[in-house]
């Protein structure tokens, strides 16, 4: 069940990628990061050697490993003394497909792809980027990391010899590496916060895969905690726990995000959606939409993205 509600959190939270630089650095070398625009997380894919993360005591990225930052901070990766590093150099889409970065170091090589996840900057909350936290780690070699390890392979061969097709390979595997680093993240971390917790608390997933699987139902407490087989109290205590949030509040925001969804869709009218997200009342509905937009459905609806 985890990985089929996984899929479906996933979908309410679109998430596009861009795999952009392709880089190759000999010893001593670093790479300095500037902070990413809101809504942008920028991340490394090692492919060959290795990499130290500034900041973060003794983290060292080795060949396989991913490192996202969903907040968009500045980082700096480097290898050697930094001091000593030579500069680096670029020749534009050299081979039509990545931007190539390199520099004239003649130690330990290191192989990196470097990219981008971009999240819809209008959630007041951030969406899931709420639920991520500041710097996230992948082992390529860890749990649930096969699939990612294998889109990586992939990537690197169109990226050093692309051929016919390339740029749309390269498009289609970029965009599944969001999904396949989220479940590699689930599958090694011992502490996963927001929503992606209550995924992890097995007590309490039948609950948030009900809110997923039908927003529209009249989910109460009471019926949320029936499905979980606990009490009302137990329930609530460690869905809250888990989610760092009440049941009904994590529900109304899984709503609002289908909600906003559909609109962008323009196939359905705000009374519609109403309706298809549980809402009786679109007057309701109206108002539980402003409040966590700043806009109303048809404004939403309306509006360019």
């Amino acid at each position: 069940m985890i990985m089929d509600t996984l899929s479906r959190l996933l979908s309410l939270y679109p998430v596009r990628t861009a795999l952009d630089v392709r880089c190759h650095f000999g010893a001593p070398w670093l790479l300095d990061h500037p902070p990413a625009a809101r809504g942008v997380a920028p991340y490394h894919l090692v492919t060959r050697g290795a990499a130290h993360l500034e900041g973060v005591a003794g983290l060292v990225l080795g060949a396989g490993d991913l490192v996202v930052f969903p907040h968009g901070a500045a980082h700096r990766l480097h290898v050697g003394d930094p001091s000593l590093a030579t500069p680096l150099h670029g020749n534009g889409n050299g081979n039509g497909l990545l931007r190539y970065k390199g520099n004239d170091g003649d130690g330990a090589p290191t192989d990196i792809l470097c990219g981008e996840f971009r999240f819809d900057s209008d959630s007041p909350d951030g969406g899931l980027l709420a639920a991520l936290p500041p710097v996230l780690v992948v082992r390529g070699a860890g749990s649930g990391a096969r699939g990612l390890r294998q889109v990586m392979d992939l990537l690197q061969a169109e990226a050093e010899a692309p051929g016919d097709g390339s740029d749309a390979i390269v498009r289609q595997l970029a965009s599944a590496l969001f999904a396949l680093l989220i479940r590699a993240w689930l599958a090694q971390s011992p502490d996963v916060p927001g929503v992606f917790a209550v995924l992890a608390e097995r007590r309490v997933q039948p609950a948030l895969h009900a809110m997923l699987e039908a927003p529209q139902q009249p989910w109460t407490l009471a019926t949320l905690a029936a499905l979980c087989h606990l009490s009302r109290a137990t329930f609530a205590r460690v869905f809250g726990k888990a989610a760092g949030a009440a049941p009904l509040t994590v529900l109304t925001q899984l709503r609002m995000a289908q909600a906003a969804r559909l609109l962008e869709g323009g196939r359905h009218a705000a009374g519609a959606v109403a309706e298809l997200v549980g809402y009786q009342s679109e007057a309701a509905f109206h108002r539980a939409f402003k409040r966590r937009y700043g806009v109303g459905p048809g404004a939403w609806r309306r509006a360019p993205r």
